[in-house]
This record gives C-alpha cells, structure tokens and sequence, in this order.
C-alpha cells in the first residue's frame, strides 16, 4: 500500500517562503518519479513541478524560478521550496508518485491527502 504524507504548508505573506515534504512508503521510493501538483476551488489540479528518478525535473511556467523539486532517495522524501511566493500560489497542495507520464499527466493512481498552502497579499 503506497502511503504519502505532506507537510509543510502554512500561511505567508507575499514575498515569503514554504518548504513541503511529503514522505513516501510502500514501494520502491527511487524508482519512480514524484511531483506535486496545486488545486484551486473549483478548478482542476494542475502540475506545480515534478523530478524524475535519475533527478531531471520540470515545472510549471507560473513556478520557474521561484520553486525547486528535490529529492532525497535515503529518506523516501520529496520536497518543494517555494520562494517569493505570491498570492495565486494559493491552493492545496498534493504529493503523487509513479511512471513519469502519470506523474505529470496528473493521472497516478497515488496522492497525498494535500496541504493547504495560502498567500496573503
């Protein structure tokens, strides 16, 4: 059973900086891509930045720049630091895992519980 757990999200002022984890068990942590992914109410969940097994990532345009994907194979954990965050970054935040397609396809079947992550102005 794949289990992973967020955290790290709060409440920022503009400008300020968050830092997720989410902790991975269940499966082969290293052979499988991670990323998160942001939703808004009532949109849909788009992909925030994702890093592959061999550490190459990809991030959303909205994020370059600003957010870095890491991950650290020892510990089962990815992670996402957020710098000079502003208030669209707004939203709940989801750890996925899996084939690298479905990672930012948005189309695994392994999700985190999220964790709200808000931006005052």
């Amino acid at each position: 059973q794949v289990q992973l757990v967020e955290s790290g999200g709060g409440l920022v002022q503009a400008g300020g900086s968050l830092r997720l984890s989410c902790a991975a068990s269940g499966r082969t942590f290293i052979s499988y891509a991670m990323g998160w992914v942001r939703q808004t109410p009532g949109k849909q969940r788009d992909l925030v930045a994702a890093i592959a097994t061999g550490g190459s990532t990809t991030y959303a345009d909205s994020v370059k720049g600003r957010f870095t994907i890491s991950r650290d194979n020892a510990k089962n954990t990815v992670y996402l630091q957020m710098n000079s965050l502003k208030p669209e970054d707004t939203a709940v935040y989801y750890c996925t895992t899996g084939r690298w397609m479905t990672v930012v396809r948005g189309t695994s079947d392994y999700w985190g519980q999220g964790t709200q992550v808000s931006v005052s102005s």
